[in-house]
């Protein structure tokens, strides 16, 4: 099964080319209300990626969630080139549904080089093969849910993760807002680090707002509570492969005004940092009272 969950995903990163910057992707139903928002991200890069040289790797991408996306319908994915430098190429990707954007892009590229190289160090927490396995809910609790939330909490999807500090959903309590989640793909692929970076940009959504909840005791199941992503920013620093353990390390230095802003720092398991992300998201408590005393900051 995990190697037909992995199959399912590497496909639905092989866009259609419609015409020379216009690509079609499908969606997957995870059981999430609308599509994904890593999986826009993952095929808005896929779709770029074929514009560009195939030595040019990409490095930075932001991107806006404009609307939400209908799993039932395809996504059109517009690329504009909007420049090919000497060293560095540049993507606008404007996904489109129902004749609508649902999400705007930027991606740089460029091609690689030597230069000065430092990084921050891999925080101090357990191995992955020292944790336990994220559980699912029992089969009486997870049959009194929603269908579709049945579907996210009760099926093994592409990725596992490990979570260094395991929280309730279910049962949220305020605690400060720093997470550390090991996670890799179920099986193994190939060794095009173009697939890696699609699928790192596909994970890379994963658990990042959800980190600003932390110290209101309150999550995504919340029933007051209406979360969305509104941006999301991502940046490949050195290779990685998507099948091997990564460290995602997480903090959330703010949330103001319905908005929640959470960082993230990927690392390899021998300690080479591979990627950073942002995301600020929408986090609506609809009486106020889930956030009137948040956790202390460590």
């Amino acid at each position: 099964m995990s190697e037909d969950h992995v199959a399912e995903l590497v496909e639905l990163l092989q866009l259609e080319r419609l015409e020379d910057n216009l690509f079609r992707g499908q969606s997957r139903d995870i059981g999430t209300r609308f599509v994904f928002g890593g999986q826009v991200l993952g095929q808005a890069l896929a779709a770029a990626q074929q514009t560009v040289d195939s030595d040019r790797e990409a490095h930075s991408l932001h991107a806006y969630f404009l609307r939400a996306g209908d799993i039932e319908a395809p996504i059109v994915y517009s690329v504009e080139r909007t420049r090919d430098g000497g060293s560095f190429s540049s993507r606008r990707v404007v996904a489109i549904q129902h004749g609508q954007p649902i999400l705007n892009g930027s991606i740089s590229f460029q091609q690689p080089e030597h230069g000065v190289e430092h990084q921050t160090s891999i925080p101090e927490v357990p191995a992955p093969d020292d944790l336990e396995p994220m559980r699912h809910l029992p089969p009486d609790e997870l049959a009194r849910l929603p269908v579709k939330l049945q579907r996210w909490l009760g099926i093994d999807g592409p990725f596992e993760f490990r979570q260094v500090w395991p929280r309730d959903e279910m049962h949220p309590v305020k605690r400060p807002p720093i997470q550390h989640i090991w996670f890799r793909l179920t099986a193994p692929i190939g060794d095009s680090a173009i697939l890696h970076r699609a699928l790192l940009a596909y994970a890379s959504d994963f658990h990042l707002i959800g980190t600003a909840t932390l110290p209101h005791g309150i999550s995504y199941m919340t029933r007051n509570v209406q979360m969305a992503s509104l941006d999301h920013a991502l940046w490949f620093h050195r290779p990685f492969r998507v099948d091997e353990w990564l460290l995602y390390s997480f903090d959330s230095p703010t949330a103001q005004g319905g908005r929640g802003l959470a960082r993230g720092q990927i690392f390899s398991r021998d300690g080479r940092l591979v990627a950073s992300t942002a995301q600020e998201g929408l986090i609506r408590v609809r009486n106020g009272s889930a956030a009137e005393s948040p956790a202390p900051a460590p």
